[in-house]
């Protein structure tokens, strides 16, 4: 019995990752201006309820500003989010807050 148990928990686990997994993605690019060339990258994925993102651009002198953050479901039609930006200096500012939607036929 409990190898059975073991079994199945390992199971689950591993269709969690592989949702997971499924979910995430990636995106780069270049782009070449009059100022130079800025190279940015973002990534991101949803697990559990979370969808959450990073990214950062890197500008022809080598600064860097970068943003991550995170949207979570806390209930019906309730969203809570945060977003870091760290500009290159290596200042950050937070923001973080709470959403309340409804749809159209809920209002009445």
């Amino acid at each position: 019995m409990k190898l059975k148990t073991i079994s199945a928990s390992l199971a689950v686990l591993i269709s969690v990752g592989a949702v997971s997994q499924a979910d995430a993605w990636t995106r780069s690019g270049t782009v070449t201006t009059a100022r130079g060339t800025y190279t940015g990258s973002a990534s991101g994925g949803c697990a559990g309820g979370t969808c959450s993102r990073t990214r950062s651009v890197t500008g022809p002198y080598g600064n860097t500003v970068s943003r991550s953050g995170s949207v979570s479901r806390t209930g019906p039609y309730r969203y809570s989010y945060s977003r870091t930006t760290t500009g290159p200096n290596g200042n950050s500012v937070m923001r973080s807050g709470s959403v309340a939607t409804y749809p159209y036929w809920a209002r009445y």
